[in-house]
């Protein structure tokens, strides 16, 4: 990292220097940012994962910024074009749009109308025009300039290429982009319109038929919907500025009189725009509000994903996990509490009153034969119904039965991890064993399925996948080891995303684990194939062993700690079981007298707060939750009802919360609150229980309006005429007679084509 860089993210970031150039070093040397955050507290200032993400992310930006710059100098120097000034300013670009600015005239093109201009001799004949001098007569100097042979005719026809190398030089001149770009970004809009003839086969996307919408307003699942109608083919998009604006700003950088030659140069001027610079522009917009609607969508999804990683297990219990399914059968089985499968049924609950007798007396001898302690059942089809035939049991007082999320359940079943797992049972019974095993313990199940399978996102499918990747393998691995991984039990999944660890040495503990049975110390680590002392350092304070032969190998304190920990102890004249069992003692220790170089209060302070409570499991305890009897189908509901539900998906638009009825309904974000909400996560997190209004029911688009504020008045039901919209309409705002935009806009008339 050179200075610039470290200066320009502590500025960005608002983070000290020193805070930057640690955090930085840290990751250079392999650092993981869940390591850096819990146990170098002291090297960054105490900088969380947040903040050490966002100085990693910036680094590699800053790392591409410098490899392109390095490949164009390369580029130029190559081809003898790299002067003294062009490298300074080369070197100086703080962006990739102004590097690329900059290096837009030298690039390589493929043939250009100025090209073709410039081959008939015509550059003299533009420079002279472009001087726009009171006496410079175009048409007589054009008239030079004619050579039939080059394919210049007549003096128009000079004239017209001089034109094409003046728009050219418009197009890339490097003031005009930024000025023409920052233009785009403050008064560009987005307009849509439906494709002629796929009204009816679009309708889905009926909203954004006749829309206008300012760019720097537009919010993320808007841009993101508006690209996906016209990826599809039903809706047409552009982005646009006020035309008589962008020329304006144009004409005043190159038109200099109001002569002959002035009027060629507007002419040019107008053209540049028209054919070069708009479409350039356009691009550049589209790009970036991509980007934008990227971050937010993927900041969404991240978020969800926590709180859907981070929803309570019910822990270590005997568990009966039910995949409910009508013609098939209500597939069962049953769990040990270490989530080991000990037996698998079927029952048929939709048959006959004989097949619901026999299904009964099959749930109460498993209940009983494995001393159930919880029952799942998965909210797909007749999920409800199973539901309500299992709380008809007599044990069902006594019983949890709680409906699980089965999303991805059916990815997991037919996945290479589950066939690894299970190779000679049948999908349906892997698909009853990832239920049941969510509910003892949702993050360690859900880390066998790919995150986007999960159901938590938002347009997950029209974001960068990279990126998208990236975010959420952050999110897996800051909830992996903000739990803490039972070495001796954990799935090679789970183990994947232990700080330093990785696929593979992942697996390496998993042939260890077959091949001399459980750990009993974090030192044993050191015995796994291929884990050396930087995969040590990084991983062990984050795996649990329990029952091993060092009591600190439950915590979270590091090893390299343990010396502190057994130091305190000594000093009271105790052991280190006697410190973690005796709080009264515990509160003697002064932090101060043990601050050393490398060791200050920060990790003393979270030493002494896991002795209290050594590998304390931070979700947030068990509730069970029921939906309202009765409610089992979307027929079931109706306007001004007050129902139980659970938050499925947080979006920027609302919530999403289940009700039981096997379709979602919807929590518009002007309904979350009796006051302005701006950000939905403010009141509302995945696997929420909340109480909610029933607004409207669409059973034809099977649609349900929700509410959460308080003494809700019911709305009438919006006609389709008023549903066009989803908000104001920016041309509301923002006359067209005034400001053209694309759609009557004499330099864009080929859009309809």
């Amino acid at each position: 990292m050179n200075e610039k860089h470290v200066n320009k993210i502590a500025d960005e970031l608002n983070i000290a220097v020193r805070q930057v150039n640690a955090a930085a070093r840290l990751l250079k040397e392999g650092g993981t940012v869940p390591f850096i955050a819990r146990y170098r507290k002291e090297v960054t200032d105490s900088l969380d994962e947040v903040a050490i993400t966002a100085i990693r992310d910036k680094m590699a930006q800053m790392e591409g910024l410098d490899n392109r710059r390095e490949s164009i100098l390369k580029s130029l120097m190559e081809r003898e074009l790299l002067t003294d000034d062009l490298k300074e300013k080369i070197v100086s670009a703080e962006t990739m749009a102004t590097l690329e600015d900059i290096y837009l005239p030298y690039r390589p093109k493929r043939r250009t109308r100025a090209t073709a201009a410039k081959e008939k001799g015509l550059e003299p004949l533009a420079k002279l025009i472009f001087d726009q001098r009171d006496d410079t007569d175009p048409v007589k100097e054009a008239a030079a300039y004619v050579d039939t042979e080059k394919g210049v005719e007549t003096a128009e026809d000079a004239l017209v290429g001089s034109r094409d190398i003046i728009a050219e030089w418009v197009n890339e001149n490097q003031v005009a982009r930024e000025r023409m770009r920052t233009l785009y970004a403050q008064k560009g809009a987005f307009f849509s319109r439906v494709t002629p003839g796929k009204e009816a086969e679009g309708a889905k996307f009926r909203d954004y038929f006749d829309w206008e919408e300012p760019v720097p307003k537009a919010p993320s699942h808007r841009i993101l919907a508006m690209r996906r109608g016209e990826k599809e083919g039903f809706i047409d998009l552009r982005i646009s500025p006020p035309q008589d604006e962008a020329l304006a700003l144009l004409e005043a950088m190159f038109v200099k009189g109001e002569n002959a030659a002035s009027q060629e140069v507007k002419e040019a001027v107008h053209d540049g725009y028209k054919r070069l610079l708009s479409v350039s522009m356009e691009t550049d917009v589209r790009l970036e509000t991509k980007k934008r609607a990227d971050r937010e969508a993927i900041k969404v999804f991240a978020d969800n994903l926590r709180e859907l990683l981070l929803a309570p297990p019910i822990g270590q219990k005997s568990v009966m996990a039910i995949d409910p399914g009508i013609r098939t059968g209500c597939k069962i089985t049953c769990l040990d509490p270490q989530g080991k499968l000990v037996q698998t049924d079927t029952i048929y609950l939709f048959k006959s009153e004989n097949a619901k007798l026999s299904s009964a007396k099959t749930v109460k001898e498993l209940v009983n034969t494995y001393e159930v302690e919880a029952i799942a059942i998965g909210n797909g089809t007749a999920g409800r119904e199973t539901e309500a035939f299992i709380n008809t049991l007599p044990f069902s007082d006594s019983i949890p039965v709680v409906m699980v999320n089965e999303s991805g359940a059916s990815v997991y079943s037919a996945s290479e991890v589950a066939r690894e797992e299970f190779p000679d049972l049948d999908l349906t019974y892997r698909g009853a064993v990832s239920i049941g095993r969510r509910l003892m313990d949702p993050l360690a199940e859900l880390v066998k399925i790919d995150p986007k399978s999960i159901g938590v996102g938002q347009y997950q499918h029209d974001v960068n996948p990279l990126a998208l990747k990236r975010s959420l393998d952050d999110v897996v691995m800051s909830c992996v080891n903000a739990v803490g991984v039972d070495i001796n039990t954990a799935s090679q999944q789970l183990l994947t995303y232990v700080s330093g660890l990785g696929p593979q040495l992942a697996k390496n503990i998993i042939t260890y684990r077959d091949e001399h049975g459980a750990l009993s110390s974090r030192e044993e680590l050191k015995k796994v194939s291929r884990l050396g002392p930087k995969a040590f350092e990084q991983a062990a304070g984050f795996l649990r062993i329990r029952n091993g032969d060092n009591p600190l190998d439950v915590s979270a304190v590091h090893p390299e700690s343990y010396g502190i920990v057994e130091t305190m102890a000594r000093d009271l004249g105790l052991g280190v079981t006697d410190l973690l069992e005796n709080d009264i003692l515990r509160k003697k220790i002064d932090p101060n007298r043990y601050v050393t170089d490398r060791v200050g209060i920060p990790t003393l302070t979270d030493i002494l707060t896991e002795l209290a409570k050594p590998g304390r499991d931070p979700r947030k305890q068990f509730e069970s939750f029921k939906f309202q009897e009765g409610i089992e189908k979307i027929e079931h509901v109706q306007p001004g009802m007050s129902l139980p539900g659970v938050v499925t998906n947080v979006t920027a638009f609302g919530a999403f919360v289940d009700i039981g009825v096997h379709q979602d309904g919807l929590v518009h974000i002007s309904q979350l609150a009796n006051r302005f909400i701006k950000d939905p996560n403010e009141v509302v997190k995945v696997h929420q229980h909340i109480t909610v209004k029933v607004l409207d029911v669409d059973l034809e688009r099977k649609r349900i309006s929700l509410s959460m504020k308080q003494d809700t008045v019911q709305e009438p039901k919006k006609t389709k005429k008023a549903l066009k919209k989803p908000e104001k309409s920016f041309k509301e705002k923002r006359p067209r007679k005034s400001q053209p935009g694309p759609f009557n806009n004499p330099f864009t008339k080929t859009f309809s084509n």
